[in-house]
């Protein structure tokens, strides 16, 4: 079985300084074997640090990030799932299900990540799943409706 982290939405060291404490503490180095992070990751020191928890991390580009290496979408396998990732600042309205579903049809996903709102979300819709892990640190959180 193969444990995997979905985060995303971090803002450090813009809206918050570090990663929760307690969050912290569960996060130890080889018992997550994948991270998928929804961007918005921002700080080298972060990204650094997320690399050290997991050997296979994959991280898109967020409204906030500057990394030209991060992709503004991906997909994963995990047969016989594929896992289609994105910020979700592509997304208008923010975290409209129709526009997400439109997405994932054209990544052709069965599973749709995405963050931006900042609010944990997990639904199935037309066949396939969404989920919105919400925001790692618990920055800002404000007037996104979904």
């Amino acid at each position: 079985m193969v444990l995997v982290l979905v985060i995303g939405d971090l803002h450090i060291p813009y809206r918050t300084h570090d990663l929760p404490a307690k969050f912290k503490k569960l996060l130890v180095p080889g018992k997550i074997q994948q991270i998928i992070c929804t961007g918005n990751v921002c700080d080298k020191e972060t990204l650094e640090y997320i690399r050290t928890i997991a050997p296979d991390v994959s991280i898109v580009r967020g409204d906030y990030d500057d990394n030209p290496a991060f992709p503004l979408s991906l997909t994963i396998h995990h047969p016989p799932l594929s896992i289609g990732v994105i910020h979700g600042h592509q997304c208008v309205p923010t975290g409209d299900m129709e526009q997400l579903s439109a997405l994932a049809r054209q990544m052709d996903v069965d599973i749709l990540v995405s963050g931006h709102t900042h609010t944990f979300h997990a639904q199935e819709l037309e066949g396939r799943f969404f989920l919105n892990p919400g925001t790692a640190t618990g920055a800002w959180s404000g007037s996104f409706s979904t």
